[in-house]
């Protein structure tokens, strides 16, 4: 009888299974998308050069062999000018309050500038460890990135720091079993190959917003809307996919059609293979472009577009 009650208490038992919830925050366009999708090893956020491109927070799921992570890749914080500006703020902010940890992002190719100190001050006030993450190290020498980290460390009382490069791959499973040491045990949310809890809609929807950001001038980025209208299978097994480009303004509904709709040909060519590749399954995708006027300040219409503060 002693013998197996032993066993059952030594160190060799089963590790239990941990879980919970971390928050990405970082200026805009510091790389907070590309990590996301390195670390859950699928693409789910849409990446562009351009700042402020995500605009909801990004749940991503990362089942390992003891533990779930569920990711918040949230929008960049930065000064609002609108009212889908103060949206993301808030969504940004809201993170903060419901997670067991929180990565600060930072780019450290560029220097430390006022958005950086703006979120420091914000971070202050969470109880939750805060782990500072240097991206880009690729771009930088070791003796800046010393630097860097000597500057950051004075700000704050970071919980971890751990260089990365989040294109490259770099000293990112030293970042996850690092978060596996301050999940507290809890159960499995979502299956195994469960990747985000976003309905395809509304992931298809960001891949074909990331297209349009990819070619189209600075006046554009920051007015479009993208709805899934319709989406079915259709009895040949092909996904039919209809969807909306909304705009604000009459001229760049033309820019983004295009010269005999050449550039609207292109976005739909782009965005039907990162979604085929999604689903798994050949797909028909159709893409109107609709104009309504300054929808970025109009409240009903940002909840129309699945703008919501909850």
């Amino acid at each position: 009888m002693a013998g197996p009650q032993g066993k059952k208490g030594s160190s060799t038992a089963e590790p239990k299974f941990r879980s919970g919830f971390v928050g990405i925050v970082g200026r805009p366009n510091v790389g907070k998308s590309t990590l996301m999708n390195k670390m859950i090893g699928q693409k789910i956020a849409i990446m562009s050069d351009k700042p402020q491109t995500t605009r909801n927070k990004i749940h991503g799921v990362l089942t390992r062999d003891n533990s779930q992570i569920v990711f918040l890749d949230t929008p960049g914080i930065h000064k609002p000018n609108s009212k889908l500006g103060d949206y993301m703020i808030k969504a940004a902010e809201g993170a903060l309050s419901e997670v067991e940890a929180v990565l600060f992002l930072i780019d450290v190719s560029e220097g430390f500038g006022g958005g950086d100190r703006f979120i420091i001050e914000r971070l202050k006030s969470v109880k939750t460890p805060v782990f500072l993450i240097l991206n880009k190290i690729d771009k930088i020498d070791d003796e800046k990135l010393m630097q860097t980290i000597i500057q950051y460390k004075d700000m704050y009382d970071f919980a971890e720091i751990i260089p990365i490069s989040a294109l490259q791959g770099n000293n990112i499973d030293t970042l996850l079993n690092q978060l596996d040491r301050y999940l507290p045990e809890g159960p499995q949310y979502y299956p195994a190959d469960q990747v985000t809890d976003h309905p395809e809609q509304f992931v298809c929807a960001e891949m074909i917003r990331e297209k349009i950001l990819q070619k189209t001038r600075e006046e554009i980025p920051h007015s479009i809307a993208v709805t899934i209208e319709d989406m079915k299978v259709q009895e040949n097994g092909v996904v039919y996919i209809g969807a909306v480009i909304y705009v604000e303004r009459d001229s760049q509904k033309g820019i983004i059609i295009g010269k005999q709709g050449a550039l609207l040909k292109e976005v739909g060519k782009e965005a039907r293979r990162d979604i085929e590749s999604l689903l798994g399954s050949k797909t028909f995708l159709e893409l109107w472009v609709k104009v309504k006027k300054d929808w970025r300040n109009h409240e009903r219409v940002l909840k129309d577009l699945g703008y919501r503060n909850e």
